[in-house]
This record gives structure tokens, C-alpha cells and sequence, in this order.
């Protein structure tokens, strides 16, 4: 109970969707912070980043996933494996549609996989994103087409990104979570290691900075993390790569690539602890680092997930 005697609740909720769909951006407005990477590139979600929300007498933990897409490689299923598994874990599930792009065959395909993946007492609401992209009338259709192809608990209208619909979606998740104490300190707000979290930042400002020369070829990991004595922390990372060709473009030209991301990436993290940061980036080349398990665990994903 808390102190007004209103009972606590405590809980997980799935954000699944497309990629693309608004799911990251969703999870940090929820949350208040910044604890997943948002760029305009599809899968950059790799791993289920859980972001804490206080929202009245409930604490709702978000499992943000990567976006449900057919996968083709090793890492591709791995990622599929890991939203689903996600989703099954998960209190309340929300599915993110994006307005514009609507009823795609993307959506059906997770439509269908619903009635199959989603054990019957869950909870599952349906969540149009990017409202102020269409008119009304587009919106109620799709609405209605959606809510014919499966039986949601709740719509919500949203836009992630202003932040239009948000609240009412938040306090309707804390509603629908079971009854039970906080599972995290009230001030706490991601459950991934900061290493992890560091990483995923770097690894944000390589996606933004490098745009379409290397989609999904590359990795960050953080090797050390030194605690100093004047409060300030030494981080050292290294950028995987797959080709000697694509060491040079994440170096550019007399380095001036990797130093800009470093610095972005540096103040980024620098904020998001609130302690001046030392970061130092390293670029290898690991030709078959997608095939490695050793990748997969430090990205939190389950290597044996990537089997045909």
C-alpha cells in the first residue's frame, strides 16, 4: 500500500510493432528519459530495454522490442525471437500501428501471430501512432479495420513524439497491471546494465552519423568502465565491424568520423549520468562477429534465437 492506502501495482507492458512504428520514442516519453535509441533507420532496436514509469500508486515496467519484421539472417531472427518473447512476457501488450502507413501486410502478419503468441488472459491495447500525420476520417477507418482483425482491450490515438494521447495510454496500463509492490526503487528507470545502455548511445550517433554505409554491419560494446576518484568515469568501447572497407568509413577521413561520434556520443552520455565522462572508442574488424554468441550476449540476445 502506498502512503494514501491505495494499493500498488506492479508490471510489465510490450511495446511491439513494425520497425519504424514510434516504439522507442514511445518508451522514452513514457519514461521520461531517454533509455532507448531512436534513429530513422528500421531494426535499430536490437535488445528489450526495460524503462521504468511511475504513474500514481503503479510502477510500469516497459519492455521496448525490436520491431517484428520477416527475418532473413541470424541476427534478424534473434530479434524477432526476442519481441515475441517480449510480448509472452509481458502483463499488457501494446501494439503500435503507425496512421499514414496503416493496414500493411506487416501488421496483418503480427495480427495473426497475436491469436497464437498472446496467452488469453493477456491484456492487449491497440496504440495509432503518428496521429497529425492523417485526417479523422482515415483515423476511424483504420480503427475500425483494426479492431475487426482482433479483439483489442483499448485504441488510443497517439502521437509519441508530441506527446498527444500519451498520458491517457500510460494511466490505462497502470490500471490494467496486476495489484502487487514495486519491483524496482521508485527512482530507478531502466533495468539494463549502464555499460549496455552507453553502448546502445554510442551505437545511436554511429547509425545517425554513417546513415546508409553500413546498415546494420556493426556493434558496440563497452570493454571497461573505471569508476575515478573526482567523480568522473573512463569508458572504453569497441566498434565491431564486418570489412577492413568499413573500419575507413567509420574512421573517415584522418579520423574526423570517429572523433565527431565520439564526441556526440560522449556529451550524450555524459547527460544521461550527470558526471563528466572520458570516453574512448576503438574500431576492430571481426569479420563473422554476426555468427559469434559472445556478440549476442553482450546485445542481450539469445544466439540459439538466431537458428533457422
Amino acid at each position: 500500500m502506498t502512503e494514501n492506502d491505495t494499493p500498488t501495482r506492479a508490471g510489465f507492458a510490450a511495446l511491439i510493432g513494425e520497425p519504424n512504428a514510434g516504439k522507442s520514442t514511445l518508451l522514452n516519453r513514457m519514461v521520461g528519459a531517454k533509455v532507448s535509441i531512436v534513429t530513422h533507420k528500421v531494426q535499430t532496436t536490437r535488445t528489450r530495454i526495460r524503462g521504468v514509469a511511475m504513474e500514481g500508486a503503479a510502477q510500469i515496467i516497459f519492455v521496448d522490442t525490436p520491431g517484428l519484421f520477416r527475418p532473413r539472417r541470424r541476427l534478424d531472427r534473434a530479434m524477432v525471437a526476442a519481441a515475441w518473447g517480449g510480448a509472452a512476457d509481458a502483463d499488457v501488450v501494446v501494439l503500435l500501428v503507425e496512421a499514414h502507413r496503416g493496414l500493411t501486410d506487416g501488421v496483418r502478419a503480427i495480427l495473426d501471430a497475436l491469436a497464437e503468441r498472446v496467452a488469453p488472459n493477456q491484456t492487449v491495447a491497440l496504440a495509432i501512432n503518428k496521429i497529425d500525420r492523417v485526417k479523422a476520417e482515415a483515423l476511424l477507418a483504420l480503427s475500425a479495420d483494426l479492431n475487426a482483425a482482433y479483439p483489442f482491450a483499448r485504441t488510443f490515438m497517439i502521437s509519441a513524439e508530441k506527446g498527444h494521447g500519451v498520458d491517457d495510454l500510460r494511466a490505462w496500463i497502470a490500471g490494467a497491471l496486476p495489484e502487487g509492490p514495486w519491483l524496482y526503487p521508485e527512482d530507478q528507470i531502466a533495468d539494463l546494465p549502464m555499460r549496455m545502455i552507453a553502448a546502445e548511445m554510442t551505437r545511436e550517433k554511429l547509425t545517425l552519423r554513417l546513415h546508409e554505409e553500413l546498415p546494420y554491419n556493426l556493434t558496440v560494446e563497452t570493454e571497461s568502465w573505471q569508476e575515478r576518484k573526482d567523480g568522473s568515469v573512463r569508458i572504453d568501447q569497441v566498434i565491431y565491424v564486418s570489412r577492413d572497407g568499413h573500419k575507413g568509413i567509420v574512421l573517415g577521413h584522418r579520423g574526423e568520423t570517429i572523433k565527431a561520434i565520439g564526441q556526440a556520443a560522449r556529451a550524450e552520455i555524459a547527460a544521461f549520468l550527470d558526471r563528466t565522462v572520458h570516453l574512448f572508442l576503438q574500431v576492430k574488424v571481426r569479420e563473422g562477429w554476426q555468427d559469434e554468441a559472445a556478440r549476442y550476449s553482450e546485445m542481450g540476445l539469445d544466439f540459439r534465437d538466431g537458428n533457422a
